[in-house]
């Protein structure tokens, strides 16, 4: 059965009411969002060509409380505004039944970005960050079944700080995040 995102259609609230609304890591949010550069003209050109489309709409499930969200939204959010594609955010703890259906591994994990079509008909989906950063979280689960074992939270740590370190200091993971949403919404 193929998933539908029509019921929440239009009622998300905007990314600049999500952004004026952060009670938690704006300024690091703005810091990603404002510093965001186009990393090749490819890219940029892509997204922006996607602005002829009128049948894509972007679902963005997050919280402001996420790592993952504060890095990887504001460049979510500079490729949508690139594509014209009409962008909303459902905050998790207000659409707990739609995260329920974008589980990560059994778990919830945010962003999760819905590319869906007019009717809400989810056409596919990205997140919760890029592949070579979640190959951390894949390696841990997969080594860790067992959330009560003794060692499971400092291996969390652990797999946590590989995390930060994949991303990296500076903004060559957001070319790795375009890459990826390039692909899928090239692939209808």
């Amino acid at each position: 059965m193929s998933k539908s995102v029509a019921a929440v259609l239009d009622q998300g609230i905007t990314p600049q009411a999500f952004i004026d609304g952060m009670e938690k890591n704006k300024d690091t949010f703005l810091g990603w969002y404002e510093g965001f550069e186009w990393s090749n003209e490819e890219d940029k050109s892509f997204f922006e060509s996607l602005q002829f489309r009128d049948d894509l709409r972007c679902l963005i499930l997050m919280a402001d409380w996420c790592g993952d969200v504060i890095r990887n939204v504001p460049v979510v959010f500079r490729a949508t505004e690139a594509a014209g594609i009409p962008t909303e955010v459902l905050i998790v703890e207000k659409f707990p039944e739609v995260m329920d259906q974008y589980l990560t591994m059994g778990g919830r994990a945010v962003p999760i970005v819905i590319i869906a079509d007019t009717g809400g008909h989810v056409l596919g989906q990205w997140g919760p960050r890029p592949s070579d950063v979640q190959a951390h979280m894949i390696a841990f689960k997969q080594a860790n079944p067992d959330r009560e074992a003794a060692d499971y939270q400092d291996n969390l740590k652990i797999a946590r700080q590989k995390i930060i370190e994949q991303y990296g200091e500076g903004t060559e993971y957001q070319t790795r995040v375009l890459k990826e949403l390039r692909e899928l919404l090239s692939s209808f």
